[in-house]
């Protein structure tokens, strides 16, 4: 089993799956780099994983229609226009051997889902596969739409127990800007600076960021880290109105709202 990450517009990545005969995708934002892989490499697309409606999510749907053969699996607020198989919180996906757990991750919008699995995929190794769409991002986090910041943070905080090993694929290439904004609240930050100069040579050289490792995320991502004390007196200085992770949460993500690097 393969993992595959296809760029698509300026910063999306569209992550598939295959076996050499058939694919999963997920969050097909654009059906171009999806068709062109298929066709390439001699791929059937047997199903399709959908964490949320926003059309950098869907907007490849209906190009792909005539390429599947399968489900589209995604939250049922969806519509049935775009969803073929409704999942929700606790449904088990069983795809070529793979069984992939849906986890309801709301506070980017209040429908977001994100799928996991356990399942080794070749030099992967044995680590879990997350995807979380716009839930958690290398060094950030989605901002909230149509869910609440409360939503958010309880989404992040359970992501962040998972497996230190868990390998976080996110739709965005936002790493960059997100360590930029970190390095703000962190300046002292040894684990970000190198993470940031790990994520500029990886860019330099035309690869992705992605997927990121959680246990790496928790040293750098102040989204996780809101028991920190640096990260609670930036919290304070923006706003907060007390050290509650709620509160420090949410005042930095009202300040990376309006971050400028």
């Amino acid at each position: 089993m393969k993992l595959v990450a296809l760029p698509a517009f300026t910063d999306n990545y569209i992550w598939m799956i295959h076996d050499g005969q058939q694919a999963l995708v997920v969050d097909p934002g654009d059906a171009t780099p999806v068709i062109a892989y298929l066709q390439s490499h001699g791929l059937a697309l047997t199903a399709i994983l959908v964490t949320h409606q926003h059309m950098d999510h869907v907007g490849g749907l209906p190009a792909l229609q005539a390429h599947l053969n399968g489900p589209v699996h995604g939250p049922a607020e969806c519509g049935a226009a775009i969803i073929t198989h409704p999942v929700s919180e606790g449904d088990t996906l069983h795809w070529r051997g793979l069984n992939l757990r849906v986890w309801h991750t709301p506070g980017h919008t209040t429908n977001h889902l994100s799928y996991l699995t356990e399942a080794p995929l070749d030099a992967l190794g044995p680590r879990r596969l997350l995807w979380c769409g716009d839930t958690l991002f290398s060094g950030g986090c989605g901002r909230v739409f149509d869910g609440t910041m409360a939503e958010l943070h309880r989404s992040l905080q359970r992501l962040a127990g998972l497996p230190g090993d868990t390998l976080l694929c996110c739709t965005h290439e936002y790493t960059l800007a997100n360590l930029a904004f970190a390095a703000a609240v962190e300046p002292e930050n040894a684990a970000l600076e190198a993470a940031r100069q790990r994520a500029m040579a990886l860019r330099a050289a035309g690869h992705p960021t992605l997927p990121a490792v959680l246990s790496e995320e928790l040293h750098f991502n102040p989204f996780l880290r809101t028991d920190q004390p640096m990260v609670v007196q930036q919290a304070r200085h923006r706003g907060a109105p007390d050290d509650a992770p709620l509160s420090v949460f949410t005042a930095l993500r009202l300040w990376k709202n309006e971050f400028k690097a």
